[in-house]
């Protein structure tokens, strides 16, 4: 689904099979490249920037950027779609191919079938960038850090490629009865902002009640836009993330068990370790060993 990269070195490709592709890149030492991408028509894309900026070049006059923590969701059944992905140093992507006839096999036998798949709509070009949520970002980063061997990391990747394309079309709509009042901007941008001021004190996190007072909407709307944005509720969240941050502190091998704990604002390791055995069924002690 994608051409041939003018430096391989830059992005791995990790399989292109029964309707499905990934491609992903840890650019950790790997110069600023251009990627070449033809994608068929009727092929549903995601693209992920999870560290750095993504940098699409469509054609000499027209190209767009890709923010860290941002992804497009792309379909055009009408035409191919070819351009250049430049990507940076020390940056990371993924981006994820599924044909239409794949996706609607998955949905064939479902009691609700997605709506851009029926009547005119399945001839409707689409085009989407959302903030990536915690859910997805977790099942994207396992992607780097599985420790698999190859036959097994392609069978694991296949499903990590379905789980985030599940997660995409789980997503519900805003207009939701449950929260109408996410359809103003000023609310979503509070409820971005929360998120932005929970992960940055993370080691000494606000109560739900400061938070709300501090970006200046009440508590029942910060708790329930909250977990209609990102998927999880605010405390689970902050766990998720922090299990996350401890998972790269560990793969970069800087520091020890107990300095992770610290480093993550745990009174102590035990509590940590706990936390990270609950949420990966493994304790970072083995984790270590086994990464």
């Amino acid at each position: 689904m994608l051409s041939e990269n003018t430096d391989k070195r830059s992005f791995e490709h990790r399989f292109d099979d029964n309707g499905m592709s990934l491609c992903l890149s840890d650019h950790s030492e790997v110069l600023n490249t251009d990627v070449h991408f033809n994608v068929p028509s009727g092929v549903i894309q995601f693209y992920f920037a999870l560290d750095g900026p993504l940098h699409f070049q469509f054609s000499p006059q027209y190209s767009k950027e890709l923010s860290v923590g941002q992804y497009y969701f792309m379909y055009n059944p009408q035409k191919d779609l070819s351009f250049s992905l430049k990507t940076y140093i020390k940056s990371r992507w993924v981006v994820m191919f599924i044909t239409i006839e794949k996706l609607h096999s998955l949905f064939l036998n479902s009691d609700s079938e997605l709506p851009f798949l029926n009547g005119e709509n399945a001839q409707k070009v689409l085009y989407d960038e959302n903030e990536i949520g915690s859910q997805v970002k977790w099942a994207l980063e396992s992607l780097f850090t599985s420790g698999l061997n190859s036959q097994s990391l392609k069978i694991f990747s296949q499903a990590k490629n379905l789980e985030v394309i599940a997660l995409h079309f789980d997503q519900k709509s805003e207009d939701v009865e449950a929260c109408p009042f996410l359809r103003d901007e000023g609310i979503r941008s509070k409820i971005k902002k929360a998120k932005q001021e929970l992960t940055d004190r993370m080691t000494d996190p606000p109560s739900i009640a400061e938070l709300a007072l501090g970006i200046g909407i009440s508590e029942y709307k910060l708790k329930s836009g909250f977990k209609e944005m990102y998927g999880n509720t605010l405390g689970g969240y902050l766990l998720d993330y922090k299990m996350n941050s401890a998972k790269v502190k560990l793969d970069q091998r800087g520091m020890q068990v107990n300095e992770v704990a610290y480093a993550l604002g745990y009174g102590s390791p035990s509590h940590f370790i706990t936390a990270f055995k609950k949420k990966y069924g493994i304790t970072p002690k083995k984790y270590l060993q086994q990464s």
